[in-house]
């Protein structure tokens, strides 16, 4: 079958995404502004300043080994591969292929200056690497920053082909989908000879046959290529098609049958020229060890402190509103199916359970998280309360006293518990958390199946750096109040 064959959309020669082209030009140019403003400063400072001594002349010797010094550290991002295209927009990669060459230069410019004899300011040296490293990092965080927020307006977009079979094809654009910030536009897809499709279940159109990629790429203007399962039939086949992309200015990506497993699980070791997968096993039952024990009884205790006052003032508010209890107890499920009293701030009328029926017969409610907006039990004071997440203040004594931790999953209801499956009843084998994936991913704007994910995924990858991350987007999210009622 080809590519216009009867029942398959016809493709006329597109050009590739050519924006996507500037990224290196604009990193380099933002890494030549960066290190010409911190070299300025570090002349500045070490003038003003008096570091070290006055023994160097800084003018002087500036005048002759500053232009080497930003060529030689802009030479050393490139050659560590810091301008590629394929580092921009996800992952840590960029950040220490920055670093590294960084840390190279500095150490180059100081055994050169020392082996040549050149009397370089020591002042400068010390200011323009400490001060010029963290800002070259941070002018690269602001535009990974600014090409997530362009591609989730749809620009700099990468036009993606998805070869395998329509099951594969279809996970994985879900997955691109669901991640707009990744830039990935699925344009098409290419299905096995056997299947003559014109659409897969979830409306990709089928372009053409995978043994027709090089073709196809061509025409469609794709800029990546990915190779799911089902796509070629061996290995040989695969090889032919990276030879036939290479000179088309194609990424190839072959995509596993493997979702929601962290990088750090994942290892990639080559066996006689075949890369073989390593996938190390969950780490959730790290997450009931001491440390991360540690780490919340001396955040909640710290945060219990910080918030004294706050709370002082909150159960004035509550007490004064309507004279009914400050705290609202309910029976929550914590770590392997024990239950636990979870506190709260009240928020609701004090007959709030008994109107919950009439709630669930008139939203049609069955199985879940139960929210709604505009909810008519929540008082005036629980408004702002929930919209800043200051309710849930109290639990951190549920934190110190070991039911929850300061990341988790959800504390979930026991009539939800008695609905899960087996695969949601994986989320149980940690502490639930005051805060989580599911919080600065969406809070209560997430549907059902969409925050299981993600609890699974956390009880799957957990790792205590994750767990700081999400404390510091916690912040951002409870302040922007996005999905909270």
């Amino acid at each position: 079958m080809t590519l216009l064959s009867v029942g398959r959309p016809s493709l006329t020669a597109a050009t590739p995404s050519r924006a996507l082209r500037a990224l290196p030009v604009t990193a380099l140019t933002m890494d030549l502004v960066v290190i010409l403003a911190v070299g300025t400063f570090a002349a500045m400072g070490r003038e003003r300043f008096d570091v070290f001594d006055k023994s160097a002349d800084v003018v002087g010797s500036l005048g002759m080994a500053g232009p080497f010094i930003l060529l030689a550290w802009l030479l050393a991002i490139a050659v560590f591969g810091g301008y590629r295209r394929n580092v921009f927009g996800v992952g840590t990669d960029e950040y220490k292929r920055v670093m590294n060459a960084s840390l190279v230069t500095a150490s180059l410019v100081g055994v050169g200056c020392y082996l040549a004899r050149f009397s370089l300011s020591r002042g400068f040296f010390f200011l323009a690497f400490v001060i010029g490293i963290p800002a070259l990092l941070i002018g690269r965080l602001v535009l990974r920053r600014a090409l997530h927020s362009a591609r989730r307006h749809g620009a700099l977009q990468q036009r993606v082909l998805i070869a395998g079979s329509q099951a594969h094809v279809d996970e994985i654009a879900v997955v691109l989908r669901r991640e707009p910030w990744l830039g990935y536009n699925v344009i098409g897809a290419l299905t096995p000879t056997v299947d003559l499709s014109e659409e897969t279940s979830t409306g990709i159109p089928v372009l053409g046959n995978t043994d027709e990629a090089t073709s196809i790429a061509r025409h469609a203007g794709a800029d990546v290529i990915f190779f799911a399962s089902g796509a070629l039939g061996s290995g040989n086949q695969m090889r032919k098609a990276i030879w036939d992309l290479e000179h088309q200015e194609v990424q190839v990506v072959v995509a596993p049958s493997v979702t929601d497993i962290s990088s750090d699980r994942i290892r990639v070791r080559p066996v006689g020229g075949l890369p073989l997968m390593h996938i190390d096993p969950p780490t959730g039952i790290d997450a009931s060890r001491w440390g991360k024990r540690l780490f919340d009884v001396l955040g909640s205790a710290l945060l219990l402190l910080v918030f004294a006052p706050l709370m002082l003032v909150i159960s004035l508010q509550v007490k004064r509103h309507d004279g009914g209890p400050i705290l609202f107890k309910q029976t929550r499920i914590g770590k392997d199916g024990r239950e636990f009293p979870c506190f709260k701030f009240r928020t609701m009328v004090t007959d709030a359970e008994a109107l919950l029926a009439r709630l669930h017969a008139e939203h049609g409610y069955e199985v879940g998280l139960f929210k709604m907006k505009d909810d008519p039990r929540i008082t005036g004071p629980g408004k702002w309360l929930r919209r800043f997440s200051l309710d849930e203040l109290p639990q951190l004594f549920n934190v110190f006293l070991g039911d929850m931790s300061l990341v988790g999953p959800r504390p979930p209801l026991p009539r939800e518990v008695a609905t899960y499956d087996v695969e949601a009843h994986r989320r149980l084998r940690v502490r639930p958390g005051m805060t989580g994936l599911w919080q600065v991913s969406g809070r209560s704007d997430l549907s059902w199946s969409e925050a299981i994910r993600l609890d699974l995924y956390y009880v799957d990858n957990w790792s205590m750096l994750q767990d700081v991350s999400i404390l510091a987007k916690t912040f951002s999210a409870v302040v922007g109040s996005r999905g909270a009622y």
